[in-house]
């Protein structure tokens, strides 16, 4: 239960920023509207009591419309989205090494538990695989994009990692792709992450006075808008736009 409040307050506060206009600035990095947002978030709710059973026997497998379905779709539309060939690759890496973090906690939890150890094993994961996974996916991933892509994408791989773990090990287990919908690690970890990114990467470009252009693909800079960009090497005027990471 414990749990489940947590996931619906947070779910709550962010329903209340975006519904306000104080997420408009992350939104936009997204390529999302705030009516689109709401649309996503209440479309989490709804699909979080709609569980699709895959498999059954010694290994069970379900996935959750509102906490795997949604967020997977909304990553591969940002994924699509994605500025440069390089932050999507950035993200698919963040989301490789998401995953292997995870998994490499889990064994050792796994291993605790087994030998009767107290520890890490005593925390619910709901609370330290979105914080873990969050923190990981935005130093792989450092733009808004590709460490949202990353946090989605990287839990959603540990499920895959873990399915053939109880399948090449012989034993008994449950995957459930999304989890428990709204309150699911799919969609802290993605806060989480973006977070980050957009605190981190707000006072970087605070201390350098503007997010930088030197390298960045003439396509991207095309459509970037509104603040000033620190100039590209020989351009003492610089370019005038606004950050979309």
């Amino acid at each position: 239960m414990a749990g489940y409040t947590t996931g619906v307050l947070l779910l709550v506060i962010v329903f209340g920023l975006v519904y306000f206009g104080l997420a408009h600035r992350v939104l936009d990095r997204l390529y999302l509207s705030d009516r689109a947002a709401l649309v996503l978030i209440i479309a989490m709710i709804a699909g979080s009591f709609i569980n699709i059973p895959i498999t059954s026997g010694r290994v069970v497998t379900s996935v959750n419309a509102g906490g795997g379905l949604i967020p997977l779709g909304l990553a591969i539309y940002v994924l699509y989205r994605a500025g440069s060939s390089r932050e999507a690759g950035r993200a698919l890496l963040g989301a490789v090494l998401t995953a292997a973090v995870l998994f490499g906690i889990s064994l050792v939890t796994r291993g605790r538990e087994a030998w009767n150890v107290t520890g890490l094993s005593l925390l619910d994961p709901l609370y330290y695989y979105p914080l873990i996974a969050g923190v990981v996916a935005y130093l792989i991933g450092r733009s808004r994009r590709a460490a949202f892509v990353a946090a989605i994408l990287g839990v959603l791989l540990l499920d895959i990692v873990d399915l053939f773990y109880y399948l090449r090990r012989g034993i008994r287990g449950t995957v459930a792709f999304g989890g428990a919908g709204i309150i699911d690690v799919t969609f802290m970890a993605a806060v989480v992450a973006v977070l980050l990114a957009e605190f981190i990467g707000e006072a970087r470009e605070r201390l350098q006075g503007g997010p930088e252009a030197a390298g960045r693909p003439r396509s991207l800079l095309a459509g970037l808008r509104g603040a000033s960009l620190k100039p590209l090497p020989g351009n003492k005027k610089g370019i005038k736009g606004e950050q979309n990471e």
